[in-house]
């Protein structure tokens, strides 16, 4: 087995979507994965089918907003993987609502499972990747960080917020040899994004349409390697041109 065969990565909302879609792609290159998310059965049915691929997947319950929930989560990888080296933040939900239409609660859900979820996961994962000798991690942020949205401010507001941790994280990890990015896709077709307009923030990509998931974890095993050994604090636009206007 070669080393990279030998690394371990776990990824948050895993069960579907994008989170599905990278856990396969580090999977089909020799990675052990470990996907996370609350979604038991179709966390299990995911595991199961890709696992039948032959590839080394599978399903961990985990409530990304509660610290406890991480702590042991962290603790069962290093018990059954015998550590870490990368962890992709890719939990998120999303809500289209007008700011004068923003009730509080439905603030305080998008910020913590968005960007509490993120420092919550990071703070988790530093000490299982530092006993590896460093590691990486991946924070999925979105084109709302970058661009005005009608009715996606607490969403945009939440992903603006995991730039601005990436970049702290950086900084502060980089001697102990971690290194975090952050990806920002445009619209995705995934299930999350059911309920948004067609097109959703990226309706007016000069590509015209959404990103496939398997277009956007290219750029994730990229950032989970060693490929992009001299990458850290930057963040990653996969929009198909939407912030280029």
């Amino acid at each position: 087995m070669t080393e990279q065969q030998q690394k371990v990565a776990l990824i948050t909302g895993g069960s579907r979507g994008q989170g599905a879609s990278h856990a396969e792609a580090l999977a089909a290159v020799g990675w052990r994965v470990i996907i996370a998310d609350v979604l038991d059965k179709e966390g299990e049915k995911t595991a199961a089918a890709l696992a039948e691929k032959g590839l080394s997947v599978r399903y961990l319950n985990l409530d990304v907003t509660n610290e406890t929930a991480w702590a042991k989560a962290i603790a069962d990888i290093e018990r059954h993987e015998g550590g870490l080296d990368s962890l992709v933040n890719n939990a998120g939900i999303i809500r289209v609502t007008p700011l004068n239409e923003l009730e509080l609660r439905e603030w305080d859900l998008i910020l913590k499972v968005n960007t509490t979820s993120v420092l919550l996961g990071m703070k988790a994962a530093f000490p299982a990747l530092s006993r590896r000798g460093g590691g990486t991690i991946v924070n999925v942020a979105s084109t709302a960080a970058h661009r005005g949205a009608e009715a996606y401010g607490a969403y945009s507001a939440s992903k603006a917020a995991v730039l601005a941790l990436t970049r702290a994280a950086a900084l502060e990890y980089a001697p102990h040899n971690i290194r975090v990015n952050s990806i920002s896709p445009g619209g995705v077709e995934t299930p999350m994004n059911n309920d948004e307009p067609q097109g959703g923030t990226s309706s007016s990509a000069p590509l015209g349409r959404r990103a496939r998931p398997n277009e956007i974890s290219p750029l994730v095993v990229y950032l989970a390697s060693d490929a992009s050994s001299y990458a850290t604090g930057a963040d990653f636009l996969i929009d198909g041109g939407v912030t280029v206007r």
